[in-house]
């Protein structure tokens, strides 16, 4: 069978029928998966078509065969959760496609299709609930872990465990997250309970959402991001009850413990009365906008994640948007910026966080080609499809220029792979965070103050 464009249509072994009952996706969600008319341009925009090259790996491909479930011309099975679950939801289809077909809602709503007939078993089962419920969800328990990673990183540990080869025991991939783990730091959430008020007259006040694995792993980006608020006059709020956005959930099929996620989110930050809840994780804040879509069906929440989701800004859009103070100290570096998936092609937002840093004396910026080409990150994508992930930031390293010292961004994900890839190829060049680069900014200006100030 050939498309539209002469591309031969690959059609999955057809498995034994193990869910017999009618698709969850039904009319209701017709207009979503009928909106497609494999006109192919989304082709050039999928990491997986180019490096797979079948058409079942392609956006419209994942289309067509969501589709033919939904008609009930083709069972869930193993050969359809495959491409389903190979695709990296990294929306760069969306942003190429003319019809505006929701490629990223249909794959997670077809993921917790495929999750509730075909549901883990053995290992992987136990390895799901061990993370997806057992851990992300509990915010002490997660202080826990970045406790024993503290002593892991600060005790010799780590280096007795790289000296010996023990670490070889772990796979490679794992081996090279390990290397590169950024040194973890008190969480926000323990160190600031009553939140920060803003310095001066407070203009405005707003919630910080500090992120599960983001407040253990990369709490210095926490830190950075409530200084740069308090110092424009932004008094933030950390509301204790939040909780972890539930994207890596509904992203593996766990719908249900997704929304129930998003409900506690709800709650905490409507109840703190703030005018805007601050994101500096681009797929969190992603997520957490599209809480209707998740709750749609939930009639006692749905109109109260409207009002939440309207209230979800990224920190470099809000900034650019409600208004900073451009920093006056001197950073003299070079830097790139890579626009990641679900802040450029998930909420659009790309000239806002290149403004800022250009708004930095001394930086210089230089172009990334092909900077909104996935990374190969895509949440635990790296973990769960190691192989591909890898393949995907090899493309995307060669392209990162050499003449960088910096590759900035915005999103925790794609800072630990793109900082495998720099290690990989023996670069020296710094991963940051977009407010990070603000912030040492105020930091540098504020130095120089206090030097003028004793001369």
């Amino acid at each position: 069978m050939m498309s539209q464009s002469g591309t031969e249509i690959v059609k999955p072994h057809t498995e034994p029928v193990v869910f017999a009952t009618m698709s969850p996706l039904q009319a209701a969600e017709e207009d979503k998966y009928s909106a497609c008319v494999h006109c192919g341009m989304c082709l050039e925009s999928c990491p997986t078509y180019d490096e797979l090259g079948h058409e079942h790996q392609s956006p419209r491909g994942r289309v067509h065969l969501m589709k033919a479930v939904a008609q009930g011309k083709m069972d869930i099975s193993e050969a359809y959760a495959d491409p389903i679950f190979t695709c990296l939801d990294c929306r760069a289809c969306e942003t190429a496609c003319p019809s505006g077909v929701q490629v990223g809602t249909l794959i997670e709503e077809a993921r917790g299709h495929i999750r509730q007939a075909i549901p883990l078993t053995g290992w992987k089962k136990t390895v799901s609930r061990t993370f997806l419920r057992g851990l992300f969800p509990h915010p002490s328990r997660l202080h826990a872990l970045g406790k024993a990673l503290k002593v892991y990183q600060r005790s010799g540990l780590g280096k007795f465990v790289r000296r010996t080869g023990l670490i070889n025991i772990a796979p490679p991939h794992i081996r090279e997250m390990e290397a590169i783990m950024p040194q973890i730091t008190e969480p926000v959430l323990i160190r600031y309970p009553q939140g920060v008020p803003a310095e001066g007259e407070a203009k405005m006040r707003v919630a910080l959402f500090t992120g599960c694995v983001m407040d253990v792993m990369f709490s210095d980006i926490n830190e950075a991001t409530i200084r740069v608020l308090i110092r424009n006059g932004y008094s933030v709020e950390l509301p204790q009850e939040q909780r972890c956005c539930g994207a890596l959930h509904v992203h593996a099929g766990d719908r249900e413990e997704g929304k129930r996620l998003a409900r506690k989110n709800i709650d905490a930050f409507l109840a703190s009365g703030v005018d805007k809840v601050i994101v500096n994780a681009a797929g969190c804040g992603c997520a957490l906008k599209e809480y209707p879509e998740l709750l749609k069906d939930d009639v006692q929440y749905r109109d109260k994640a409207e009002v939440f989701a309207e209230k979800v800004e990224d920190i470099t859009k809000f900034l650019h948007e409600y208004g900073y103070r451009k920093p006056r100290g001197k950073l003299d570096t070079r830097v790139t910026y890579h626009d990641a998936c679900h802040l450029a092609h998930g909420q659009g937002i790309r000239q806002e966080p290149r403004d800022l840093l250009a708004s930095i004396p001394g930086i210089q910026m230089i172009p990334l080609p092909d900077a909104d080409r996935c990374c190969g990150s895509a949440g635990i994508y790296n973990l769960t499809n190691p192989e591909m992930a890898a393949s995907i930031l090899d493309k995307k390293m060669e392209n990162v220029p050499a003449a960088a010292e910096v590759i900035s961004m915005g999103n925790p994900g794609c800072m630990l792979q793109i900082a495998m890839g720099v290690a990989k190829y023996g670069r020296s060049q710094k991963v940051v965070h977009t407010v990070q680069l603000l912030d040492w900014s105020y930091q540098k200006e504020e130095q120089n103050e206090r030097t003028e100030e004793v001369r």
